[in-house]
């Protein structure tokens, strides 16, 4: 064989190998999909997780914290830092159908793309739809180190504070629900929930911790749906209650929700309910009222309530 004809098959068989390369990595990328080369090895920090309303914070009082970082490595690897660990943790980036994107068990719509920004929306996922309810109403913004040192020449920490409108919308809440402190569907869930402070022996008070991540309860319920145990000695007769009270800004306590066995047990049994509150809850403890963003205001929380003699 002469060496023309070796050069020759050589460039073919090449030019071959070259094609079927591309057509394997055009087999890789579906219709739709991003490619995520021109962001590929910049690290992002959240900066910001918003409703629709552009608020951080919704009617009863559930806050959305920025907390994530990102960085892509490819089109389908993306590393995130992991609070639990403290360090940046490779995910496989699954793409799923138009630009929704799954990645650390959680799924996201990937709606821009930059070297100064990336633009998510967190959807909730069930059964492959998603939810069109507020869970899926949590738009996310990153901002790349770079733009956020030598652009902003800011911090992440400094640009996820909550905004003056998120405030105004606080006061504005406090205000509604100063109007009617006792009304339990104006009371919204303090981010600083309700301290208690023992002024007698006599009680004891410990607040029980009801992240479930299991059940889906996560941080979140500890100050939406806070928990208290309280155990009174030397009480007028042995009992044990489970109910909810409304503290408001002030720090007093109004009954809440309470169960009963049947309709004519309510009223009898909410004024034994009220009589605990009055005359050991509210003598035996200092009572901070919950607060967000500084503010006081009135909020539910949950008691379980037991009395020995």
């Amino acid at each position: 064989m002469s060496k023309k004809l070796i050069y020759i098959l050589l460039a073919v068989i090449s030019i071959f190998l070259s094609c079927s390369a591309e057509k394997k990595e055009e087999k890789k990328m579906q219709p739709g999909q991003l490619t995520f080369d021109s962001i590929k090895g910049i690290k992002y920090h959240e900066v910001k997780r918003r409703f629709s309303t552009g608020l951080s914070f919704n009617e009863i009082g559930f806050q959305q914290e920025p907390s994530w970082i990102i960085q892509f490595k490819s089109d389908d690897s993306i590393m995130a830092y992991s609070p639990q660990k403290k360090r940046m943790q490779t995910f496989f980036l699954q793409y799923d159908h138009g630009d929704v994107y799954n990645f650390a068990k959680e799924w996201f719509r990937i709606k821009k793309i930059s070297k100064d920004s990336v633009l998510m929306q967190r959807l909730q996922v069930i059964k492959r739809e998603v939810m069109k309810d507020i869970r899926s109403d949590v738009n996310i913004t990153y901002y790349s180190e770079d733009y956020i040192q030598n652009v902003l020449k800011t911090s992440p920490e400094e640009l996820q504070k909550p905004s003056r409108a998120d405030t105004a919308y606080i006061r504005k809440l406090t205000e509604i629900s100063n109007q009617k402190p006792a009304d339990i569907d104006l009371a919204f869930g303090a981010r600083e929930p309700v301290v208690f402070r023992p002024l007698s022996n006599m009680i004891k008070v410990k607040k029980i911790d009801v992240v479930d991540r299991i059940n889906g309860q996560t941080e979140a319920y500890d100050y939406l749906f806070p928990k208290y145990r309280i155990d009174i000695s030397r009480a007028y007769e042995d009992f044990g209650y489970d109910f909810s009270v409304i503290v408001d800004a002030s720090g007093k306590m109004h009954l809440g929700k309470f169960r009963t066995s049947a309709p004519e047990n309510y009223e009898p049994r909410k004024k034994t309910l009220e009589a605990i509150i009055s005359v050991y809850l509210q003598n035996l403890l200092k009572i901070q009222p919950g607060t967000t963003l500084g503010i006081p205001h009135s909020s539910e929380i949950n008691l379980s309530v037991s009395g020995r003699k």
